[in-house]
């Protein structure tokens, strides 16, 4: 049976293990044996953002070692963390000749989730049901940091019972921008009212995203604003049957 390693994220590990669960209920329904590092930690990535690279570079060391003992895909049901281990990884450690190998190694092992199923397994259907409306926001690290857009729609338009409609200006940013939305949080709260406006064009009861940042971001504000749509993950919709 082949197997992977699973990188379950701070957030998603801390706020959203229902996520995590979704992910290896369906990895396993593929005949996929899924493993998990209790030593793992966070990937490093609020550090790097902030601009604290010495931080940064520690964790991801640790990260490293961690992973290095271990065989087969590491996959992540995060955009963002992703783009951590593959780019900015090679680039925090850019020259070093002991560590910049290991980071890239590590990096090629990456797989997002839905490009895992989708690029890896070559799965788009699932057998996954849903009853109404679903509308998609890609995350700004999945979509434009990894190129992850079509993967995770593939998977939506296979649910059965579901129609999916398309978000407008879908490609802007929530407004969570990691650090960001701490750093200039009014900002950040301007980008989440045009987020959920966008949504509630789409009469969509239920919003699906790939990274827990933006579900945690939006999932607030449509709660501050007394509204009554959902965000979900997508391995969450994924898993329904």
């Amino acid at each position: 049976m082949p197997s992977v390693q699973l990188f379950i994220t701070c957030l998603t590990d801390s706020f959203f293990p229902d996520t995590g669960e979704a992910v290896v209920e369906i990895l396993r329904r593929l005949g996929i044996e899924v493993e998990f590092s209790p030593d793992q930690t966070c990937c490093g990535q609020p550090q790097f953002n902030a601009g604290l690279r010495n931080d940064a570079r520690e964790i991801a060391k640790h990260t490293i070692n961690v992973f290095e003992k271990t065989s087969g895909d590491i996959v992540t049901p995060s955009g963002s963390c992703a783009h951590q281990f593959r780019h900015n990884y090679k680039e925090l450690f850019e020259g070093d000749a002991e560590w910049q190998p290991r980071a890239e190694s590590l990096g090629k092992r990456v797989y997002e989730f839905t490009e895992y199923l989708v690029d890896k397994l070559g799965v788009t259907d699932l057998g996954a049901s849903w009853d109404g409306l679903l509308t998609y926001h890609p995350s700004c690290h999945t979509l434009r940091g990894i190129n992850v857009d079509k993967q995770p729609r593939m998977l939506l338009k296979h649910v059965k019972g579901a129609t999916l409609v398309d978000l407008p200006n879908a490609h802007e940013c929530c407004g969570f921008g990691g650090v960001m939305s701490a750093e200039h949080p009014e900002l950040s709260a301007e980008w989440l009212k045009r987020k959920i406006s966008n949504l509630e064009a789409t009469h969509a009861p239920t919003l699906v995203v790939t990274d827990a940042g933006c579900l945690m971001h939006i999932m607030g504000g449509l709660k501050r604003q007394g509204k009554a749509q959902r965000v979900v993950h997508i391995a969450e919709v994924l898993n329904q049957r």
